[in-house]
């Protein structure tokens, strides 16, 4: 059996792809070989640590605004990538295509469809990408992580199962975690998270409540590798000043990044998180069973993330705070509010979890062998 996975290169298209992978390796009785097309990025070390082939092909962006970009992407960017997919595709001519959208899958699907491959195709958020939408014409199946996402594709080849995350993030220990992250454990934790390209604000606003919110938390702040080195010596100013000060830094971890089986253990040791409204965290949040804090980020694509916070805030499963009206005294009040509230802890908890299907990754690999199946 062979696969070809496609998507834009970001961590929301690459590590839903990963899950994928993992669920199809431990399904027994077939034996896949794996080859992603699409976009670099950052994908090439990932991909290689899980043993997927990788093909990398030039693709334009489709902008939702007017931009002459979009003339030379049209023009000259996606239909080289085309004709790389049309080769690469002819040499390994795999069973089946699962995409993740993104502007990088667009190549790959159309010569996909062109060599009458079956195309299944994976939207992440509430509000469908473009990518996908187009995609969906030559698709045979589309799977969407949110009820509310059905209503933007053909309503007979698409089903609502979930967002497909990597399982090994729920099985963190959190003892591990305090010996990893040097934790006291005297407070409660606080994981604050920003995406993988790190979130801007938010770390301006811990920056800004370092202090007080160390008089409270133990936090955990991955920050993003382009803001370590200023967050890096913003902390050092601040908090080796007084005495008090310095004993404050002792509670404060500061990451540029984790990876897999550091993260994990993040995340069962914290009590609270803090992060962006991506589909994958918030899917990763809803697994664990955490209570969080979410914050949107404000320009999305079709203001997606906030879309995608309501949908967990609408079951009382989390706290979505808008970036643009936050201020620095609302996000403290939150947060105290919060670690002072163990009821309140508990519930959003328990009705995050009832958020995410535990059988995602299972059913989607079902639906990439009954196509298969059918079609061979």
């Amino acid at each position: 059996m062979r696969i070809v996975f496609t998507g834009g290169g970001s961590g929301g298209h690459i590590y839903p792809i990963i899950a994928v992978k993992r669920a199809l390796d431990k399904t027994p009785g077939i034996n896949p070989e794996y080859l992603y097309i699409g976009p670099d990025n950052f994908s090439l070390n990932i991909f290689k640590k899980e043993g997927i082939k990788c093909n990398f092909i030039l693709s334009g962006k489709i902008r939702r605004y007017f931009s002459f970009s979009n003339f030379i992407d049209l023009a000259i960017k996606i239909p080289i990538g085309l004709v790389q997919a049309l080769w690469y595709l002819f040499w390994f001519m795999p069973d089946i295509i699962f995409s993740k959208g993104g502007y990088g899958s667009i190549p790959v699907v159309i010569a996909g469809w062109l060599y009458r491959i079956p195309i299944i195709i994976h939207e992440s958020d509430t509000v469908a990408g473009i990518a996908n939408k187009l995609a969906s014409r030559f698709a045979q199946k589309v799977i969407v992580s949110f009820e509310e996402t059905k209503k933007s594709f053909p309503s007979k080849k698409t089903i609502v199962i979930g967002n497909p995350i990597r399982e090994e993030l729920i099985n963190g220990d959190p003892e591990i975690g305090k010996e990893i992250f040097n934790l006291k454990k005297e407070k409660p934790v606080l994981l604050i998270m920003g995406g993988s390209q790190g979130a801007q604000k938010i770390n301006e606003i811990i920056l800004n409540l370092l202090p007080r919110l160390l008089e409270k938390c133990e936090i955990i702040h991955i920050c993003g590798v382009r803001n370590f080195l200023f967050l890096k010596r913003e902390k050092e100013s601040l908090l080796d000043g007084s005495e008090e000060n310095k004993e404050k830094s002792k509670y404060y971890h500061l990451y540029s990044f984790l990876e897999e089986d550091k993260l994990k253990h993040a995340y069962a040791v914290a009590d609270i998180i803090i992060s962006r409204a991506g589909a994958g965290s918030i899917f990763e949040i809803a697994a664990l069973g955490k209570p969080s804090i979410l914050i949107p980020l404000s320009n999305s694509a079709s203001d997606h993330q906030n879309k995608n916070a309501q949908a967990l805030a609408r079951i009382n499963g989390a706290i979505v705070l808008n970036e643009e009206n936050l201020t620095i005294n609302m996000f403290l009040r939150t947060v105290f509010d919060l670690i002072d509230n163990p009821e309140k802890i508990k519930t959003i908890a328990q009705n995050a979890k009832s958020f995410y299907n535990p059988n995602t990754n299972k059913e989607i690999v079902n639906e990439i062998l009954k196509i298969i199946k059918y079609t061979s």
